[in-house]
């Protein structure tokens, strides 16, 4: 029969469609507050980034969040548990990845993975199972045997991530898990993540803009300890967008009227030809206005030879930068102060 502690946490996993919930959480060292009134809940199944620069307090809130820190102000409930409460509870339902990602150099793969689920306190009858799932998840198999010191760094950055799904948790928290990784490790890494989030809600911190565009759904960023946007990738950017622009590289009769003609066209620029081809900068009447497939089938109608046709848009590093180089709080709507 299941004590009421266990019935109780039963029924806490199914509160609701939310894994985190940080209600109004701060975090004092001394008189420095790293985590300042921080309040943001995500889904179960989101892919959330979490970003912020340097001394934004970014790990001292997962590390709050995987209860190695306790929040001095506010609360914090996984799948609706309590982390001051049900501290083991909570524990077991996440993954965690540290930036420093701390394997032991002079095991095998193989004992390592052991080490960890007897560390997670998984059964001897489930061990087998769990560890051969994690290690076909995180393509391990060719390495699975070898010393963890003889791994590359993508290698070792597996087998970070095997140790934090081993115990099959349902919320992975990854603190730069592509740090040091070459262009292509970086890749294998992302889609690696990409896959695991498909089952679980993961988290995200980094520095690399590229990696949350490809993989994550949302942003929460976070400066000077607090919560200055939580919004989708898409809305980020098209907050950051403004005005649209498009660059267009052309041979061709009447160039210059009939892209000033086009429908959404609020202005045209003309720039220094190249080669004897005509070159222009349109700009939008509208950030939701996309001029480029009217350009098309007008060149296509005018039987003009296309050299360039490119939109400029706003990069997740100039929203970034945006957001965290002053000392005001550029909120959206949703963003709870």
């Amino acid at each position: 029969m299941a004590t009421a502690e266990q019935t109780k946490q039963q029924d806490s996993s199914t509160h609701g469609d939310t894994s985190i919930e940080v209600n109004g959480v701060s975090k004092f060292f001394g008189e420095l507050a790293a985590v300042n009134d921080l309040t943001f809940t995500v889904k179960k199944g989101e892919v959330v980034g979490f970003l912020g620069p340097n001394g934004s307090g970014k790990t001292t809130t997962m590390r709050m969040l995987t209860s190695f820190y306790t929040p001095d102000v506010g609360a914090i409930n996984i799948d609706g548990l309590d982390t001051k409460d049900h501290d083991i509870a909570t524990r077991e339902r996440i993954g965690y990845l540290p930036e420093n990602n701390p394997v032991y150099a002079d095991l095998l793969v193989n004992e390592y993975l052991d080490f960890v689920a007897d560390l997670r306190g998984l059964t001897k009858a489930g061990r087998r199972e769990d560890i051969a799932q994690t290690v076909e998840e995180t393509g391990l198999q060719d390495v699975y045997t070898r010393p963890i010191g003889q791994l590359s760094k993508g290698y070792k950055q597996r087998v970070g991530l095997a140790q934090a799904i081993v115990h099959r948790p349902s919320i992975l928290i990854l603190d730069e898990p592509t740090e040091g990784l070459d262009p292509n490790q970086r890749l294998t890494i992302r889609d690696l993540i990409r896959s695991l989030g498909q089952e679980r809600t993961v988290m995200l911190s980094t520095h690399v803009m590229q990696e949350v565009e490809n993989t994550c759904e949302r942003i929460l960023l976070i400066s000077r300890g607090r919560l200055v946007a939580d919004s989708s990738v898409k809305e980020l950017l098209e907050r950051a967008q403004g005005v649209r622009t498009v660059h267009i590289e052309v041979e061709g009769a009447d160039v210059e009227k009939s892209l000033g003609a086009l429908e959404g066209v609020s202005d045209i620029e003309r720039n220094d030809p190249v080669d004897g081809r005509k070159r222009y900068t349109l700009t939008a009447d509208s950030h939701e206005t996309d001029l480029r497939p009217n350009i098309f089938r007008l060149a296509k109608q005018r039987d003009w030879v296309l050299w360039e046709l490119r939109e400029d848009r706003a990069r997740m590093e100039d929203v970034f930068y945006s957001l965290t180089s002053s000392g005001e709080l550029s909120q959206s709507s949703e963003d709870s102060e």
